[in-house]
């Protein structure tokens, strides 16, 4: 079953899923088989085009009795597991065994009592007869819609807020860390979501995977259960997920705990929340393992775990929240954007009563447009509370940020509070029901009687608004004491080295530029301490931490020989400038001057260059080089060109503006015959969504290039979900000569097509030349950032077997800048 994240947008109607749905499915056979009465109508029909793939929910959970009563946080998620886990195998043993006999595709789970299968309707109707099998569900796709853009709101002043966001804030965050010297140290966040940005200047620091000196390690800190790049960690960035992760852990104002750790499980790609997807998630939570999967390590649990999205069914995730508690973990949910239904609107998972689900506000202290309201499945408070968010800035893509709505962005207020409140008290420290009566009872009330309850506690505000200020200062007074000191090299402070207490995996830090650090709330006794910076000789030394003292750990770390790397980076022979030269694993990277050079400095040893282009119209490279003193090495990039022998240049060649109106239909009669893979066409078909065809245009959905799906012979300047509204059109126009005469299209001021109202716009034009050149170029890209949304650019053929991809579905053009498109064909000029 997949699922929607909880960003205030809705879904275009399901009436042809519901539809689907609700058919009556024949009979897989012609005699009824034995316990088909627990295949759900949609798996049948799902069943009448061959194989299909389903849940199998077997009968029975295990017990978490024994975890409940273990003493540590680790011990408590190890027993989660092993009595899911034994439960499990036992009870799935019979299923298991017939799926392995007939080779049937399954992933079984534990922290959920169900198997995923891919099968048959014969092999179906065996698994259904099977007595341990309680229902066979299907695994619904349901898309999510685009983020809704909103109003910036003026960031906070003021000696406590320190110019940070105003929701943040609100929330009275800059309180605690001001005055209470707190911001979340040594707990860490889990983010079930789209993939965040780890990469990000507001994120980067703070991802527990990354080392102070720069250097990542995913393993146990990243979980992908799509598989699309999970033996190596994070490949991409996605929006969602981004902008939730920066509002619990973001520095630079936008986040309310920027001194914890977070971690991720990509719960959800861009698109959709997959409930197998969500099902894999929950349970690496309880036992993480490093990016193949193995050597699990108890102790590395999160803390809390935020989640903002929801599942349309109730069927199974109360079983992952109940694991998630009885491991001392924290769930955050949002409590959806079904408020336009009125009362009983909460979502699922956010309904259960065991979940902590968040409603919205904006910044007058309203409830946000479409704030879910309860009350609960079994007439308890929904929302247990409320926090800003509507107009939440916080992280983007590629360094950006961006303003999103919905309680998808209240829920990491609390999740940031929790950890502030567990940095401050240890002893609150995975105690759930503690937390939570503390979190109701210093919430500010908001009066509301629309869907019953009290003022203090209704189904429209919860328990009130978020107060992170009171909720830390009502934590339990736990006797600790600090540790301080200074990292230096030869004497000279030493910037971003990373000091780790060595015996708890929550304790490391990073030097100011001053070489000073800082570990507040540790628990009287004696620890091992080490200092870290790469390039420098680690070190170790032990101090004592005793009641209300602070112990100081000076280091002097020695720095190891090093060699400079030069070199050229060429792509067809040309310089390369704005090419980027990294060290994997390293914070080493270089970009290239307006000749191709580079220069970086590396310790003695071997490494991995990587290299890419300034643009997606060249290869990446990757070179193995060895440094005992300075070395010399050129890097050469091969032009890209597809089969036919299209090549690209990317520019910032000025822009070119149509002159006359398109009235629909939107086709146009070219002054002259334009050559495209191999053929000359006189006429064009224009789409508002960014696609000019030279046949008429159908669209069987957004694909990556090539597709032998429609549309095909076409280009894509901007492939997206674009609106030619009122205050923007698309315009034609011809300039120069013949044999050199240049026929262009423009879509002007386009807006970025979103339900609720986007305020993005852009507007770029395609340039078709006498000669067969393919010119695209872009004006006004920043207000939808720096690299613009997410689109799909390029050229393809006729029958969908070829094309140049320039990027798919992800932002890649900048501001003002230019694409070129030529062949490598006779009478074609060649891109170098």
């Amino acid at each position: 079953m997949f699922h929607r994240l909880r960003h205030d947008t809705r879904f275009r109607a399901l009436i042809g899923l519901l539809a689907v749905l609700t058919l009556a499915a024949p009979p897989i056979s012609a005699h009824a088989e034995p316990g088909n009465e627990k295949i759900d109508k949609a798996v049948l029909t799902d069943l009448k085009d061959g194989k299909a793939s389903y849940l199998v929910r077997l009968k029975g959970e295990a017990s978490l009795a024994t975890a409940r009563a273990a003493g540590t946080k680790a011990a408590k998620a190890k027993a989660v597991h092993d009595a899911k886990s034994a439960h499990a195998n036992k009870s799935q043993a019979g299923l298991r065994r017939l799926l392995t006999e007939r080779k049937a595709e399954h992933t079984p789970f534990w922290i959920v009592n169900a198997v995923k299968v891919t099968a048959d309707a014969k092999l179906t109707s065996e698994i259904a007869a099977l007595p341990e099998v309680a229902a066979i569900d299907p695994i619904d796709k349901i898309e999510m819609p685009e983020p809704k853009p909103g109003k910036v709101q003026p960031r906070a002043k003021g000696k406590a807020a320190n110019a940070v966001e105003w929701n943040i804030d609100r929330v009275k965050a800059p309180q605690v860390w001001n005055e209470l010297n707190n911001r979340g140290e040594g707990i860490v966040v889990a983010i079930i979501d789209t993939w965040p940005d780890f990469d990000h200047p507001a994120l980067a620091a703070r991802y527990r995977g990354r080392h102070a000196d720069g250097r990542v390690d995913h393993n146990y800190n990243w979980f992908d259960p799509h598989k699309e790049c999970a033996n190596f960690g994070p490949c991409g960035t996605e929006e969602h997920g981004t902008h939730v992760t920066g509002t619990v852990a973001g520095e630079n104002g936008i986040g309310v705990a920027p001194g914890v750790k977070w971690i991720a499980a990509r719960g959800c790609t861009v698109g959709s929340c997959a409930e197998t997807s969500l099902i894999a998630a929950g349970q690496w939570l309880i036992e993480p393992t490093d990016l193949n999967g193995q050597n699990v390590r108890y102790d590395l649990v999160p803390d809390i775990v935020n989640n903002s999205w929801e599942i349309p069914a109730d069927r199974s995730y109360e079983h992952i929240v109940d694991s998630w508690i009885a491991a001392g973990i924290f769930p955050m949910f949002a409590n959806g954007n079904n408020g336009e239904m009125g009362c009983g609107s909460s979502d699922t998972p956010a309904v259960y009563p065991q979940s902590y689900s968040s409603g919205s506000l904006n910044i007058d202290g309203e409830l946000g447009r479409g704030s879910a309201m309860g009350p609960g499945r079994n007439g308890d408070i929904k929302p247990n509370i409320s926090a800003p968010g509507v107009d939440i800035r916080s992280s983007a893509p590629y360094g950006d940020y961006r303003l999103m709505s919905g309680t998808s962005m209240a829920s990491p207020h609390v999740a940031g509070a929790v950890a502030l409140m567990w940095s401050a008290a240890p002893s609150l420290r995975g105690d759930i029901d503690a937390t939570r009566r503390l979190l109701d009872d210093t919430a500010i009330d908001m009066p509301a009687s629309d869907c019953g309850g009290t003022p203090d506690d209704n189904n429209v505000f919860g328990e009130g608004a978020l107060d992170a200020y009171a909720a830390v200062r009502a934590v339990p007074d736990d006797a600790l004491g600090a540790l301080r000191g200074t990292v230096t090299a030869g004497g000279s402070p030493l910037h971003d080295a990373e000091v780790r207490v060595t015996a708890t995996s929550g304790h490391k830090v990073g030097t100011a530029a001053n070489g000073g650090y800082s570990m507040l709330r540790l628990p009287p006794g004696r620890y091992e301490i080490t200092a870290s910076k790469f390039g420098h000789q680690s070190a170790s030394r032990t101090v004592t931490i005793v009641d209300g003292q602070v112990a100081t750990g000076n280091f002097d770390l020695l720095r190891l020989p090093h060699g400079t790397v030069t070199g050229t980076v060429t792509a067809g022979g040309a310089a390369e400038a704005g090419a980027t030269v990294l060290v994997p694993d390293t914070p080493v990277k270089a970009v290239t001057d307006t000749s191709g050079r580079y220069q970086i400095t590396l310790p003695h040893g071997s490494y991995r260059l990587e290299t890419s282009g300034a643009s997606h119209c060249v290869t990446t490279a990757a070179h193995q080089v060895t440094v005992a003193g300075n070395v010399t090495r050129n890097v050469a990039l091969d032009v890209r060109r597809d089969t036919f022998g299209y090549t690209c240049e990317a520019g910032t060649e000025p822009y070119v503006a149509g002159t006359d109106r398109l009235s629909f239909p939107m086709q146009a009669r070219l002054p002259f015959a334009m050559p495209f893979y191999g053929k000359t066409y006189s006429e064009v078909w224009i789409e508002s969504s960014g696609v000019i065809s030279f046949e008429a245009i159908s669209n069987d959905g957004h694909t990556p290039l090539p597709n032998p799906n429609a549309p095909n012979l076409a280009l894509y300047p901007y492939w997206a979900t674009l609106n030619v509204d009122a205050e923007s059109d698309i315009y034609t126009g011809t300039a120069g000569t013949a044999p050199n005469r240049t026929f262009v299209v423009e879509w002007r001021n386009v807006r970025i097509d979103d339900p609720e109202g986007s305020t993005d716009r852009l507007s770029f034009s395609v340039l078709l030349g006498e000669d067969g050149t393919i010119s695209y170029r872009y004006k006004d890209v920043d207000g939808t950032g720096d690299h613009g949304v997410a689109a799909t650019i390029g050229i393809e053929n006729a029958d969908g077997t070829d094309a140049f991809q320039y990027s798919y579905d992800s932002p890649s053009i900048k501001n003002g800048q230019s694409l070129t498109f030529t062949a490598d064909t006779p009478g074609a000029v060649p891109r170098r």
